[in-house]
């Protein structure tokens, strides 16, 4: 290889390091080492105006946000939740078990070496260092008894004034530095959510005929936002159960979606102002992809 060739190459490997040289990698990403460039601001919410209300804001997630164990069936996500975290992630999404007094959080039948106390330690922790932040949690109990998840998720949150868990939507302001539960179906603590998806929209046989669902869920969370309740829309999938598409792993779907969720997003942009899609939970998004969803609220 020539001196100059050695040389190009080796600069295309430091910008794409830094994130500069753009791939498909910085969409979809299943690497569990964060780099983040020098310059990254953390705290993005800290752009939002105190007056906005939380239904109005684009907010990028994590789907099955701690399935980092379990094989490629089981697997959604590469980055642990404190880098999630820092990399723009400000929702959750949480399968839990109940088992004596400890919610432990699941994936499946798969236990994804993590409690529901552990979970909000870690968020706590980033919370306090990036106070002009809320992270939303969603909590589905995959308990025997569900109810008794309410009481159990009562209990570790005791009188914390940082958590939310009124049925009432707060804007930015009210909710700073706090975690902010959202209720649905059996969980009734926190803010409504309106989930966009159907029975089975999570399988997958074809990813152009996902592209297009993932569509039709966004055009509904834009009607959607706005109002009393967090809308979100989950672009995961998988072909697990599916004939045609038994060999689609959450891995698998996401490498091809992320980057087209990316594209499919930045049309937006000249928009003024820019759709409102409430929460996007997203497998394996890259940081590209995250900062994509974030400026979607910049008018």
């Amino acid at each position: 290889m020539k001196a100059g060739h050695r040389c190009l190459l080796f600069h295309c490997i430091l910008l794409s390091v830094t994130f500069l040289c753009h791939g498909k990698d910085v969409f979809f990403n299943d690497n569990s080492n964060l780099i983040l460039p020098g310059s990254y601001n953390v705290p993005w919410m800290a752009g939002i105006e105190d007056f906005r209300i939380l239904s109005s804001i684009t907010i990028p997630g994590s789907h099955d946000s701690m399935a980092l164990y379990g094989g490629p069936e089981a697997k959604c996500q590469a980055l642990s939740l404190r880098d999630q975290l820092r990399a723009g992630i400000r929702f959750l999404d949480l399968k839990v078990f109940g088992l004596g007094d400890t919610l432990y959080v699941m994936h499946g039948v798969m236990f994804q070496r993590s409690t529901l106390k552990d979970v909000l330690a870690t968020v706590r922790t980033f919370l306090s260092e990036f106070r002009s932040e809320a992270v939303l949690i969603r909590v589905q109990p995959e308990s025997f008894e569900k109810s008794t998840v309410n009481q159990m998720v009562q209990s570790l949150i005791g009188n914390d004034q940082h958590v939310w868990v009124n049925s009432g939507m707060p804007n930015m302001g009210q909710v700073r530095g706090k975690i902010v539960f959202l209720q649905k179906s059996t969980f009734t603590l926190g803010i409504p959510l309106i989930d966009t998806g159907r029975k089975g929209s999570n399988e997958v046989s074809d990813v152009k005929n996902k592209d297009n669902r993932i569509i039709k869920q966004l055009n509904q969370a834009t009607i959607a936002c706005g109002g009393d309740n967090v809308v979100l829309t989950y672009t995961s999938g998988t072909g697990f159960g599916t004939f045609w598409g038994m060999f689609l792993t959450p891995k698998g779907v996401a490498e091809k979606v992320d980057p087209w969720l990316n594209q499919y997003l930045r049309q937006f942009y000249p928009n003024q102002p820019r759709p409102c899609f409430g929460v996007i939970a997203m497998d394996f998004p890259g940081f590209d992809l995250i900062q994509t969803v974030i400026n979607l609220n910049w008018w």
